[in-house]
């Protein structure tokens, strides 16, 4: 039944990047500009810029432009960038690690930030401890990713000198270790609505009838925090994880600027600045493909976790 499920859901994602390439397509020639004359600068005259219409095919009609753009998408082209001059996979292949482990950080960051705090808050409901769990979550939604980023670049790496202030290294432990800083921006941005569905969650829980029958049998109330309230609450937590990571997926485009990474988030923009359409339409696909998956993904662990959601 699980495979099944899956494998509808997979193909459920074709008409859905089929709906994104068509706004992706109509959305980036909505956008003031002309990438002819963008590329050429000031050496830019009628006949130049003519000629590169020509060479990039925009001189057919946008229903003829977006026709070829679908015939070599199913064929697996991406297209031909009209800055970098390579092809559009190849650059997305080239970036696509950097961003998949930022948000790889940014998941672990969040539940190693939410679970503490919301253990804390559950534990003795409009407790001291829960008040500030809340004061702080109030707080932490309210501010932006990019002045997080900010924040944190002064103080530790500025300031501290704990952390590089940008780039990705050199190497594979200078490309984790430039990680931690974006992965905390994106983890701290995610975790007040986590650690809020947590708390709920865990309260419910530990004031069910079967947690009062455990403590009944002598349970201890670590043993019930941890066996009854975070396992059940976990359920619901990963479906807030899952769907924020998916918004946050497109949020990469301010923390990669903010923190200088070379992925998708950094690529977009710089093609959008560039009306590099072919680039700017393949990165919008693939950020489609990644939040589909994400969200294919928490409905199975959510599946997994709670025996009674059948997937029908």
């Amino acid at each position: 039944m699980l495979l099944r499920y899956i494998a509808r859901r997979l193909v459920l994602m074709v008409p859905v990047a089929l709906g994104v390439s068509l706004l992706a397509f109509f959305s980036i020639h909505m956008v003031p500009g002309d990438p002819a004359r963008t590329f050429l600068g000031d050496r830019a005259t009628p006949q130049t810029v003519a000629a590169l219409h020509r060479a990039w095919g925009l001189d057919h009609p946008i229903a003829v432009q977006y026709w070829l753009f679908m015939d070599r998408l199913f064929h697996g082209n991406l297209g031909q960038s009209l800055f970098y001059q390579s092809g559009v996979a190849g650059l997305i292949v080239s970036r696509l690690p950097v961003t998949l482990l930022l948000l790889a950080y940014a998941a672990v960051g969040a539940v190693l930030i939410s679970v503490p705090l919301a253990l804390a808050a559950a534990r003795r409901p409009d407790g001291i401890a829960d008040q500030a769990v809340r004061a702080v979550g109030i707080v932490g939604i309210g501010m932006p990713s990019f002045w997080v980023g900010t924040i944190l670049i002064i103080v530790l790496a500025l300031h501290a000198g704990l952390f590089p202030v940008a780039g990705y290294g050199n190497s594979l432990p200078g490309h984790l270790w430039s990680l931690v800083l974006p992965g905390l921006t994106v983890a701290i941005s995610i975790a007040p609505m986590l650690v809020r569905s947590l708390r709920t969650a865990m309260i419910d829980a530990l004031n069910s009838d079967y947690v009062a029958f455990a403590r009944a049998k002598g349970v201890s109330g670590a043993a019930v925090l941890l066996r009854y309230g975070l396992r059940n609450a976990s359920i619901s937590a990963v479906s807030i994880l899952g769907i924020n990571i998916g918004f946050l997926v497109g949020g990469t485009l301010v923390i990669e600027n903010v923190f200088a990474l070379p992925g998708l988030g950094s690529l977009m923009v710089q093609s959008v600045l560039d009306r590099d359409f072919p680039v700017v339409q393949g990165i919008t696909l693939i950020f489609a493909v990644i939040v589909v998956l994400v969200y294919l993904l928490t409905d199975v662990a959510y599946a997994l976790l709670d025996p009674r959601v059948r997937l029908g």
